[in-house]
């Protein structure tokens, strides 16, 4: 039998001799309603006497605190508070207390009921005193206990709550009613970082009385494990509720509140109000309420600090790993495999930040990809360093849904045509995206300041130039997630929004390095104004802001458009690259048309050198060979000059523009 089970055994033989006391008690009470001879009474008296030395002599051979003297300690109750508390458990606990109690209220004019009350309590138990039955007294205010209807107050029937029961009976679990609160598992290990902050956390909570700790950053996990960790540490345990499960009304808070702080009393808990997402002023204003209201111990979890007015508490920032315990926690999670990667490991940890969790999932899931290389790329089994690379992009993978589109980008360099001066350049950004971490950490270039150290790059050039195709080419090769921003999204009409969702899209990003594009960036990033009233001012604040985050972003962004001279100058002085993406020649549109078909599509009797007359850009040759395509299947049969003739008369009608004679002449 595990001490546990030795523990809750002796608690419940304990509990039951604390009851036959009572029970004699009411025994002793009942036969002087029924005014007994002398002999019974004295065998009475005999047989309380021997409950209570046997009562005694369990408590001598406790392994540990029984539960009722814990409640009792934990909650401060008096003795008479004490013995009422196990006066209601009793009907629940021991069907001949429940007719014992009927007898008494029978004897008493109290109906008879099988549950206790206060004015039996006050006859049957020693020390009575009245402000135990006030609501504000321990019993009502924790509601270890419930009261049902009667006649009078003092006469209305009384009932343990369900989980003061379980508790005293020495079964843990948490109330049904906190269902929105989740216990938070304590990690194994941590990084020494944050062991010291857990220490920080530690010292704070035993010297001052129930700080607010808030712990900020943006990776939710590592704040979970150190509050976990730190908890455990103290004895506690960490219990979760989101933000968006506090109820909005007063009347449901409140409830919520005395739920949570009895539970926090009997568990030994520390609640975490995780505000991670929290928005809106209905929201703000409940969380706020519910922190500042609660009296025990609690943390927050937040990207920006809650200002607390009426409870003094702790700011913490949880950072990522370091990069010298991000490559710890790699080869512990690896194990011997870490040995045979020769320096993929140091690329993984630079590209990376990734936090302990998910670095051990991502090793988890390359192992087992590794085990049934039938589930590799394309049916084929590939090595260890690039599921690995795979999985983290995964993990790392940020949440943009309502304000980017990812793009699985297939463009390779080969599709890619453009000046080899341009080509040149656009390598050159893959150079320094590789080269970061040793240019700014090893190399010390990031000891001088974040700013500038950001990696963005212009793409300007008329639509269809290759502008979102070399993006893709430069995710494809980098092997890194592309995203591409929703501006009708991002940028918002009222104050202060688009900022918040720039700060979004920046902070969910920045922890895998992906490659933000911002399509038709001019529409977000253009020449700050002179300040004439109100908007133009917050228009230049969002403006400011975007150049703040550019240069502080650890991955690459790039910013697209057609009308580079629409962009602010200081914002262009800003930017490490631009390219200008020129209008194709015929020499290259040639080449983008040799280049625009698949392998698999038929063609017949194609002449690259007379399409590149249509002096049309790469995406529009691109559309014209996609619908002759179409055209081609329905006759079925291979594509045609005949299709292409059809397809480029649609596509010059969508630009207004007529196809002539010197466009389409020997076609067919």
């Amino acid at each position: 039998m595990s001490s546990l089970q030795d523990w809750q055994e002796a608690n419940q033989k304990y509990l039951m001799a604390e009851l036959a006391v009572l029970q004699r008690r009411l025994e002793r009470y009942i036969a002087n309603l029924e005014d007994g001879k002398k002999e019974e009474e004295d065998n009475i008296e005999k047989r309380l006497e021997e409950a209570m030395r046997i009562r005694d002599e369990l408590a001598k051979s406790l392994p540990g605190p029984c539960t009722l003297d814990a409640i009792a300690q934990i909650l401060r109750l008096t003795s008479f508070e004490r013995d009422l508390l196990l006066l209601c458990a009793g009907p629940e606990l021991d069907f001949g207390f429940a007719s014992l109690c009927s007898k008494a209220n029978s004897g008493s004019n109290l109906g008879g009921s099988r549950l206790p009350s206060f004015a039996l309590a006050s006859v049957v138990l020693p020390e009575v005193h009245w402000s135990a039955f006030t609501p504000a007294g321990p019993l009502r205010r924790w509601h270890l206990i419930e009261m049902g209807d009667g006649d009078t107050l003092i006469s209305s029937p009384l009932r343990v709550d369900e989980r003061v029961l379980h508790y005293l009976l020495g079964i843990d679990y948490q109330d049904e009613r906190l269902g929105a609160l989740e216990p938070v598992a304590v990690p194994q290990d941590l990084p020494d970082s944050y062991r010291d902050l857990a220490c920080l956390i530690e010292e704070a909570m035993q010297r001052s009385d129930r700080p607010a700790v808030q712990l900020l950053g943006n990776d939710s996990q590592a704040k979970r494990d150190v509050a976990a960790y730190a908890c455990a540490k103290l004895g506690l345990r960490l219990y979760a509720i989101s933000s968006e499960d506090i109820p909005l009304v007063l009347g449901d808070r409140e409830k919520l509140a005395w739920l949570w702080e009895r539970e926090a009393f009997l568990s030994c808990g520390v609640l975490l109000v995780d505000c991670e997402e929290l928005e809106g002023q209905e929201r703000t204003h409940a969380a706020h309420s519910l922190v500042e209201g609660l009296n025990s111990h609690v943390m927050i979890a937040a990207r920006q600090p809650l200002r607390l007015k009426r409870r003094a508490g702790l700011s913490l920032e949880v950072a990522s790993p370091r990069p010298s315990e991000r490559q710890m926690i790699w080869q512990k999670a690896l194990g011997p495999l870490a040995d045979g990667l020769d320096g993929q490991l140091e690329a993984l940890v630079d590209q990376f930040d990734l936090g302990q969790r998910e670095i051990q999932a991502a090793s988890a899931q390359a192992t087992i990809l590794g085990k049934h290389s039938d589930l590799g790329v394309s049916g084929d089994f590939y090595d260890l360093g690039d599921r690995l690379w795979d999985a983290c992009r995964i993990q790392a993978r940020p949440r943009l849904e309502e304000l980017a589109q990812r793009i699985e980008p297939a463009a390779t360099w080969e599709d890619l045509v453009l000046p080899e001066s341009l080509l040149q350049i656009l390598r050159e950004i893959g150079v320094h995206l590789r080269q970061s971490s040793k240019v700014y950490e090893s190399w010390g270039f990031g000891s001088k300041g974040s700013r500038g150290l950001g990696i963005s790059a212009l793409f300007a050039g008329d639509s269809g130039t290759g502008k979102t195709m070399a993006a893709e080419v430069l995710a494809n090769d980098l092997k890194l997630d592309l995203y591409r921003i929703d501006l009708s999204q991002v940028v918002s009409k009222y104050i202060g929004e688009t900022e918040k969702n720039l700060r979004k899209v920046f902070d969910a990003a920045d922890r895998g390095g992906a490659i933000l594009l911002f399509d038709e960036a001019d529409a977000l990033f253009g020449k700050r104004s002179e300040v004439k009233d109100s908007h133009d001012r917050y228009a230049n604040i969002e403006t400011s802001y975007l150049l703040q985050r550019m240069e502080e972003y650890r991955g690459l962004a790039i910013l697209t458009t057609n009308m580079r001279s629409a962009l602010d100058r200081a914002f262009l002085r800003r930017i490490r690259f631009v390219v200008q993406f020129p209008f194709p020649n015929g020499a290259e549109r040639a080449s983008i048309w040799e280049r625009v078909f698949p392998s698999n599509t038929p063609q017949e009797g194609l002449d690259f050198e007379k399409l590149a007359r249509l002096n049309v850009a790469g995406g529009n040759i691109r559309n014209i060979a996609l619908y002759a395509a179409f055209l081609a299947a329905e006759d079925r049969s291979a594509v045609k000059m005949s299709h292409l003739v059809r397809a480029a008369r649609v596509e010059y009608a969508k630009l207004e523009r007529p196809l002539t004679e010197a466009d389409i002449g020997g076609w067919t």
